[in-house]
């Protein structure tokens, strides 16, 4: 454990860590390009793609964990970039949905393969991304995502009753 996170507590551990990776991912993809919010969202896009679904802006916003405005200004940019289109939704017209184009795809498997390599480095001290401990690791931050956080500390319980 280095100097700056002996005794730390897990939120700064968490905060560091993010940190760290979005710098890391910044500096990897912009000869692509891209920042890492845009790959975020690029990725997410090019995953559901390759499942068949042309997810609205709402739906890449809730996957990604992005607010919904900020995913509808990175669409506007990548849109101008030719990396992406944005269409009408038929189903509901109020809608916007998103598709990578040709150079989209491209670009962003390019960037998978670069972020790829970032994860095995990040990992290798778990015994690489294939590793029980890694394995453990994503499961732990998986359940910590799901665990609802409530700033202004209400339950469910206070709120029905207001």
């Amino acid at each position: 454990m280095s100097r700056e996170t002996e005794g730390a507590t897990p939120g700064f551990l968490v905060w560091r860590l993010s940190t760290k990776w979005r710098v890391a991912v910044d500096r990897a993809v912009a000869p692509l390009g891209l920042t890492h919010a845009q790959y975020a969202l690029v990725a997410s896009l090019y995953g559901m793609q390759r499942t068949g679904v042309r997810p609205s802006q709402r739906r890449l916003a809730d996957h990604t964990g992005l607010e919904a405005l900020y995913v509808s200004k990175l669409a506007r940019g990548l849109e101008t970039a030719g990396l992406l289109t944005r269409a009408k939704d038929p189903a509901d017209p109020r809608a916007v949905q998103l598709a990578l184009t040709e150079q989209g795809r491209e670009v962003t498997g390019k960037a998978i393969d670069v972020v790829r390599g970032l994860l095995g480095q990040l990992l290798a001290p778990l015994g690489g991304p294939d590793s029980p401990r890694a394995r453990q690791f994503t499961r732990d931050l998986t359940t910590l995502l799901d665990t609802p956080l409530d700033p202004f500390g209400t339950t469910d319980h206070e709120t029905e009753q207001s």
